[in-house]
């Protein structure tokens, strides 16, 4: 993460707060402004790799280190293990998403055309046919 986000990381780290209001504030707060023009992305491999690392470095912060149960010691937590206690879609599906109703929305739009092979071929027809 950039260095402008040590406020936000000072609260994702904080102790006072529930896990609950951290993962709020990072849907509330930093993914709309990681995601802002997402229909326009064409995101690469790379770009998904850079998506996914910080969000796990939220993750991180959010959840904090976990207890080995062989060692006893602290370690970071894995991703699969990110995965499980963050019940909530990625930041890669969301970005996805919003770049695939951007882009399929304009197309409609664009060029008028029904059955098109958008998954709301059908949709597109009832509406128009009720103008």
């Amino acid at each position: 993460m950039p260095a402008t986000s040590h406020p936000v990381q000072n609260l994702l780290s904080s102790s006072l707060l529930s896990n609950n209001t951290k993962i709020e504030s990072y849907r509330s707060i930093i993914l709309p402004v990681v995601s802002f023009g997402c229909a326009t992305w064409s995101l690469t491999l790379s770009e998904e790799r850079r998506l996914r690392v910080s969000e796990n470095w939220v993750l991180r912060k959010v959840f904090g280190p976990c207890r080995d149960e062989v060692t006893g010691e602290y370690r970071r937590l894995h991703n699969e293990e990110l995965c499980d206690l963050y019940a909530l879609p990625h930041i890669i599906w969301v970005v996805t998403k919003e770049e695939l109703d951007g882009r399929s929305m304009w197309h409609v739009w664009k060029t008028r055309e029904v059955g098109t092979g958008f998954w709301w071929g059908d949709l597109w027809k009832e509406t128009t046919s009720k103008i």
